[in-house]
């Protein structure tokens, strides 16, 4: 084991002392830590369905809606649904005590290419 701990000390130094440019990338530090929240804000089981439930419906959603089909309690909902609204995936409109919500545009794009690269996936 020894050996081979050595063996990668001598190549991860190689590879330092001259091999290969560091990696770049062309987004700047907010535009990156905004996709990243985009991601995150998508990235729970009750969030994208969520998420999901509301692009599939032919008009706004509201909370009591959701709860049911998500099986999860209305403060979980809502709390699901603030994250989305904070990370612009969703908007939201208040009618007397309740509120309704719709998928942005962006939001529409991303759930597009998730269910293009899935097909691509099954090919």
């Amino acid at each position: 084991m020894t050996a081979h701990h050595s063996t990668n000390e001598s190549t991860r130094s190689n590879r330092d002392a001259s091999c290969c440019p560091a990696a770049e990338h062309a987004l700047t530090e907010r535009e990156l830590a905004a996709d990243v929240r985009t991601l995150s804000a998508a990235g729970s089981d009750t969030r994208y369905e969520a998420l999901r439930l509301i692009a599939d419906s032919d008009e706004d959603v509201c909370v009591c809606e959701l709860e049911p089909a998500l099986g999860v309690s209305q403060g979980a909902v809502s709390q699901a649904l603030s994250r989305l609204y904070a990370a612009g995936l969703v908007t939201r409109r208040k009618d007397g005590r309740w509120r309704y919500y719709d998928t942005t545009s962006r939001a529409d794009r991303l759930l597009a290419v998730l269910d293009e690269t899935r097909r691509l996936e099954d090919e």
